[in-house]
């Protein structure tokens, strides 16, 4: 069974996004509850895809907000599955102006994760 462990930029992200963009928040928590879901069911993280799944640099997934109501800003959620263990690390969330940025904080953090086990 896979557990969440979410990271400080993740909790203050999900501050922000219960605030000013609820609607968004909702729509990626939802996938979120999915990807679990599919996690659980399935032998490794790479083994399925979905629509509201993207795979990114260093073995991190953005799940967005499809499948919420419409006219949603763009938003992500990145999370890195680590198999061995069964965590699922919640990293931050975003939009897309800050795609490029949320990519490479995802992609230090796993990498940083590597380098500690």
């Amino acid at each position: 069974m896979w557990k969440t462990e979410p990271t400080s930029q993740w909790l203050k992200d999900l501050k922000w996004y219960e605030k000013k963009r609820p609607d968004e928040l909702a729509a990626v928590l939802r996938n979120l509850k999915r990807y679990l879901g599919q996690l659980n069911a399935a032998p490794n993280p790479r083994a399925f895809m979905a629509g509201y799944i993207h795979a990114e640099p260093h073995g991190v997934f953005a799940l967005d907000q499809k499948g919420g109501r419409p006219n949603l800003q763009e938003t992500r959620l990145y999370v890195y599955p680590e198999e061995a263990s069964k965590v699922l690390y919640l990293i931050t969330i975003g939009n897309k102006d800050e795609q490029p940025a949320d990519i490479q904080l995802s992609k230090d953090f796993a990498d940083s994760l590597r380098i500690i086990s």
